[in-house]
């Protein structure tokens, strides 16, 4: 099996070192930027795994960056995991309502990083073993091009949102409660409060309509059978 490609995009020269230091231990390749400009053209350039993203730098902060990358559909795929000093809740809510898959806050020991790093690389691995289309209702969501089609409309949701979609779809007319939705969507090694799920559903149906997705009142949701 080929080496995966971490990038880790942070502008203390220190920390970047160290971090690449035990990722070449742990049999990754390692890419470098520090700043969000330098890390969204090397993810162009080379298409990492993972991004490891720090918030607080010059030029171009994490979470704008974040949201750069889930807007371009050649990048949108890629896992980002935030890794910062920033530990109030507020960032940390807006960083993974942005599409982040994991949010760490330093410091933190190498040793935990690059099992939060696994974690969240086995989960993409295992998502990528599902089936790739899957077509309900009039909807096909499509897992290899991130994209939703309805008849003449392609829509391109965030990577969680399309995420959220799709494991509800798959699981047509099963209800699933917003503990559930996080453990399977986001991972349950990762604290996201409950009102996340609200928010990306409404957003769901705000670019899709909503009469696919089901509020079950006290429990959580479910795509219409």
């Amino acid at each position: 099996m080929s080496k995966k490609t971490i990038l880790v995009v942070d502008d203390e020269q220190d920390l970047l070192d160290l971090i690449e230091y035990n990722l070449i231990k742990e049999g990754y390749n390692v890419l470098k930027a520090e700043n969000g400009l330098e890390g969204i053209q090397a993810a162009k350039d080379h298409r990492p795994n993972l991004v490891l993203l720090d918030i607080m730098m010059p030029k171009m902060d994490g979470i704008e960056t974040c949201e750069q990358m889930r807007a371009d559909p050649e990048l949108r795929q890629i896992p980002i995991i935030f890794l910062t000093a920033r530990s109030d809740e507020k960032t940390e809510i807006e960083g993974l309502n942005k599409g982040a898959d994991d949010f760490i806050t330093k410091p933190i020991s190498t040793t935990k990083l690059v099992s939060r790093i696994k974690a969240v690389l086995r989960r993409f691995d295992e998502t990528e073993e599902e089936v790739q289309r899957l077509v309900v209702h009039d909807l096909e969501i499509d897992k290899d091009r991130y994209i939703v089609v309805r008849g003449d409309e392609e829509f391109q949701l965030p990577r969680k949102e399309f995420e959220l979609l799709y494991y509800l779809a798959s699981r047509k007319g099963k209800v699933r409660d917003r503990q559930t939705l996080l453990n399977k969507v986001w991972g349950d090694n990762i604290y996201v409060v409950d009102r996340t799920v609200d928010v990306h559903v409404r957003k769901i149906r705000e670019k899709l309509g909503d009469h696919y997705i089901e509020t079950v009142k006290g429990v959580g949701y479910r795509f219409k059978d």
